[in-house]
């Protein structure tokens, strides 16, 4: 039978792969790499990975990274602990995708001498690596890690880390003490309560609280904790809520059942107060789950940031450093397989992949004098970049700061939520202290259980968990998606959205402008004109400047930008215009770019533009979700009716200033219309932030990255319908969850108030409102990814010929 894919990785053969004998069976490779690890996997006696796999490996290549830097002290300092018998050290996993990777790390380390201990999790990406640096140092370790197809990653800090294995591996102490705690009360409990005819004695009964009693005092105050902390501190604060509740009913329980088994009194509460404890921690644990999950994307961007870098000197030697010693202007080398350290200018041809910043599946080609970014990949041959931005000037930094802002502020519906569950509260203690002064009057042996039910089954924690959990969790998914999401309440404004507008240039169309047509007019040459073009379009920052990326540029003096209409400057001593023809050359606007002097015509310059591979799918899925784009572009009516007809556009606007885009969306506001714009120019911040929600392509300007709400990481156009969908899917979700939370407590108080409800049941009930709240949210986590296109083939331009009029 013919192989079609790599045993070990799953991606195509290629002419002349080799083939390897595992087992007596010939397995087929895409490179040496593959076959290594495959063989080293099966001579390690680790062959089962292969058969319980969920999905293939990641490609091992050729080349081998060189770890040996992260042996210097300084790296280890900053990213290790010290412990008993060594070191340990976190490293993010690219490659880790299932159970079974996580099993094959962890027994292939731990064979290693100086390997004291292995932790892999593969749903976080994570391996903690425990080691003896006297036996072994730790580039030995991660050697090991490549070699078999799993690339690490400097983790963003060692304190970070700590932190978060802390917080995780309290919530799981916590959790397991209340789980054991509830199980062995409950079970003397159960003993109580089947002593239907009071035929126990009495000090059996006894007995059998106090035991209890013991079993419950560490869940109440230790898994309790963060409610009673909780509670401690909203009070200093004035400001009742949930763990208030919580507290004051788990403790009245506690209390209460104290005073009777003290005094021999018919009724204790123990199991409804352990019971109330690990129902809600579990609650609150899932909660965590699902903001951790969101929090991938920060991970995920930081993943992307490597801790040191090749740096060459004037002679051409490499020498690692750390990423903290690079300055502008240094080149660095990036070897086949490495992180590209900065933001930079490439100095030889290179392919990169993108995917941890963008998504894109497939690796990017770059030519010479081409930007890069810090955090893509290089694959192939070692390429050169001369740095122009680094450290906390990198775009990969800018997003990362932005999506970190976004995380640490609070949607307003979340806030509106938080603000009712408080009021509620207060309402809710009232309506406790009520049923327990009629409950006195009418039978008051049982006005404190019925009280203590009042308070249980009412606490509004499926209120307090819908909104949140529901947010958190589609944040995740929506970086899966590819959609940075920069504002709270982004996500909410972009369901209610009901009007769409585009941007063209760079947006519907690739951004990657070609010169196909160049007309001579007067006494500049071709090189004169296309410097001074170059030359205005580059300061201006137009997308237009792309096109001259390879010509020799002018120096350009007393640069003023006319928005919409084109730039002004000074240019090898002349005064010079590009832009609109009425604008450059005092001639009628005809849509093509023109050179002069506002008077006297210099050239007149046709550009093409080719609309993005998924830019007619993504209108088609727009148009289908009741949200067709109404594109508006500075560009003429000629281009603008081209790239609307190739993308499916029924409505644009051509020759649209800035002040007019905002007018048009100024225009659809005053309609009632909640209005949506996606643009990438600087030109396009004014309208962006105008908008009720707006959404910027990643390769656009800082400027209007600070303008959006949303930024599409990639080029892939087609995530806009995807994250639109998420956002309708959300909002619908979190509508559920408030409706259930609000039905629950009307049905639900009613019953508790007349006494059919005991305080256990009630316990019962309450969690498993908050758990029904939480997994109708954690649905939001199975998010449809974008559509992969196929790239568009490129365009054969017609060649330029200069003609003189």
């Amino acid at each position: 039978m013919a192989h079609t894919a790599c045993f070990h990785c799953g991606e195509a053969l290629p002419g002349g792969h080799p083939v390897e004998s595992l087992d007596g069976t010939p397995r087929a490779f895409c490179c040496h790499g593959c076959a290594g690890a495959a063989r080293w996997i099966r001579d390690a006696g680790l062959g089962d990975y292969y058969r319980i796999r969920d999905v293939e490996g990641l490609r091992v290549g050729e080349e081998r990274a060189d770890y040996s830097a992260w042996d210097r002290a300084d790296v280890l300092a900053g990213h290790s602990r010290e412990t008993a018998t060594g070191r340990e050290i976190t490293v993010l996993v690219e490659g880790m995708r299932c159970a079974a990777c996580a099993w094959l790390i962890d027994r292939a380390l731990r064979r290693l001498p100086g390997i004291d201990d292995v932790r892999a999790n593969a749903v976080t990406g994570r391996v903690v690596i425990a080691w003896n640096p006297d036996r072994m140092p730790i580039s030995q370790a991660l050697e090991a890690l490549a070699s078999i197809g799993y690339r690490p990653h400097l983790a963003p800090g060692e304190a970070l880390e700590r932190e978060r294995r802390r917080e995780n591996r309290t919530m799981l102490i916590r959790l397991g003490v209340a789980g054991l705690g509830m199980l062995q009360a409950m079970m003397f409990a159960e003993a109580l309560y089947l002593d239907f005819d009071n035929q126990m004695p009495v000090a059996t009964r006894d007995f059998f609280r106090w035991i209890a009693f013991l079993l419950a005092t560490p869940v109440v105050f230790y898994s309790g904790w963060p409610f009673i902390s909780g509670m401690l501190r909203e009070v200093r604060f004035g400001r009742l809520g949930m763990d208030t509740l919580v507290a004051s009913s788990v403790l009245l329980a506690y209390g209460a059942s104290l005073v009777e088994t003290l005094r021999g009194g018919p009724h204790v509460w123990i199991d409804a107060a352990v019971m109330f404890v690990f129902l809600l921690l579990a609650a609150r644990a899932l909660e965590a789950f699902a903001r951790h999950r969101a929090n991938a994307a920060v991970d995920t961007l930081s993943r992307a940031r490597p801790a040191l870098a090749w740096r060459l000197d004037g002679a051409g030697r490499s020498e690692q450093v750390p990423l903290a010693s690079l300055a502008v202007g240094d080149i660095v080398r990036v070897p086949g397989g490495e992180t590209v350290p900065a933001d930079g200018v490439l100095l030889d041809d290179g392919e990169f992949d993108e995917a941890l910043l963008t998504g894109e599946s497939h690796p990017v080609p770059r030519r010479v004098g081409e930007p890069v970014l810090a955090g893509s990949s290089c694959r192939g041959a070692a390429t050169r970049l001369r740095v122009e931005r680094t450290g906390q000037d990198t775009r990969l930094s800018h997003l990362v700061r932005l999506v970190e802002e976004a995380q640490n502020q609070r949607p307003r519906v979340a806030q509106v939520a938080e603000a009712f569950a408080s009021r509620f509260v207060v309402s809710l203690f009232v309506i406790a202290a009520l049923v327990f002064a009629t409950w006195w009057h009418i039978a008051p042996e049982r006005a404190f259980e019925v009280m203590l039910a009042v308070l249980v089954i009412s606490c509004p924690c499926a209120l307090s968990l819908a909104i949140p959990t529901a947010l958190g969790t589609s944040h995740g998914a929506l970086a899966r998606l590819g959609v940075l999401s920069l504002r709270p309440d982004a996500l909410d404004t972009l369901a209610r959205a009901d009007a769409l507008l585009i941007d063209k240039t760079g947006t519907l169309t690739d951004g990657s402008p070609s010169l196909v047509d160049l007309e001579l007019f007067g006494t500049l040459d071709r090189a004169q004109v296309l410097a001074s073009v170059a030359a205005l379009e580059r300061e201006s920052g137009h997308p237009l400047a792309a096109a001259f990326r390879d010509v020799d540029v002018a120096s350009a003096r007393r640069v003023v930008i006319h928005a919409g209409r084109g730039v002004e400057g000074e240019v090898a001593g002349r005064r010079m215009r590009v832009g609109r023809a009425d604008f450059a050359a005092g001639r009628h606007d005809d849509g093509a770019v023109w050179l002069g002097d506002g008077f006297t015509a210099h050239a007149r310059l046709g550009f093409a533009d080719r609309p993005r591979a998924d830019a007619a799918a993504a209108v088609t899925r727009l148009d289908a979700l009741g949200l067709p784009p109404e594109m508006l572009t500075g560009d003429s009516g000629v281009a603008a009716s081209l790239v609307a007809g190739a993308t499916g556009i029924g409505t644009w606007r051509a020759r649209q200033s800035p002040e007019d885009k905002l007018a048009r969306v100024r225009q659809l506001q005053s309609q009632g219309r909640v209005v949506a714009m996606i643009g990438d120019g600087i030109n396009d911040a004014p309208v962006l932030a105008g908008a009720d929600v707006s959404i910027a392509m990643a390769g656009g300007a800082a400027l209007a990255h600070r303008s959006a709400d949303l930024v599409l990481a990639g080029s892939a156009l087609e995530r806009l319908p995807d994250a639109i969908e998420l956002a309708r899917r959300t909002r619908r979700i979190i509508r559920q969850n408030l409706a259930w939370a609000g039905a629950y407590n009307v049905i639900a108080l009613p019953f508790a108030a007349a006494g059919l409800v005991t305080p256990w049941i009630a316990a019962l009930g309450m969690a498993g409102s908050s758990l029904l709240v939480t997994f109708n949210a954690l649905r939001l986590a199975r998010a449809r990814p974008a559509r992969r296109i196929r790239a568009m083939p490129e365009a054969s331009p017609r060649p330029l010929q200069p003609r003189a009029t």
